[in-house]
C-alpha cells in the first residue's frame, strides 16, 4: 500500500507564510514527479506547483513569485513553501504523487487526503 500525508495548514493572515508537507510511505519502488493542487469551495480542482525527480519545477501563474516547491528524495517528501498569502489561496491542499510501488512496479497517481489552509483579513 502506498499513502500520501499532507501536514502544516492552517490559518494565518494575509501576507503571511506558511509551509505545507507531505510524506509518501509504503511500499514505494521510485517516485516520479510530486507536485500540490488545491481546492476552493464550490471550484474545481487547481494545479499549484510540481518537481520532477531531478528538481525542475512548475509553477502556476497565480502563485508564482510567492509559492517554492521543493523534495527530499531520501525521504519521500515534498514541500510547499508559502510566502505573501492572499485570501484567494484559501483552499484545501492536496499533496499528489507519481509512484511505482513494489506490488505492482506500475506507474500510478496517488493524492493525499488534502489539508486546510485559510487565509484571513
Amino acid at each position: 500500500q502506498v499513502q500520501l500525508v499532507e501536514s502544516g495548514g492552517g490559518l494565518v493572515q494575509a501576507g503571511g507564510s506558511l509551509t505545507l508537507s507531505c510524506a509518501a510511505s509504503g511500499s514505494i519502488a521510485s517516485i516520479n514527479t510530486m507536485g500540490w493542487y488545491r481546492q476552493a469551495p464550490g471550484k474545481l480542482r487547481e494545479f499549484v506547483a510540481g518537481i520532477t525527480r531531478s528538481g525542475t519545477t512548475n509553477y502556476a501563474g497565480s502563485v508564482k513569485g510567492r509559492f517554492t516547491i521543493s523534495r527530499d528524495n531520501a525521504k519521500n517528501m515534498v514541500y510547499l513553501q508559502m510566502t505573501s498569502l492572499k485570501l484567494e489561496d484559501t483552499a484545501v491542499y492536496y499533496c499528489n504523487a507519481e509512484i511505482q510501488s513494489t506490488a505492482t512496479f506500475v506507474l500510478r497517481n496517488y493524492w493525499g487526503q488534502g489539508t486546510q489552509v485559510t487565509v484571513s483579513s
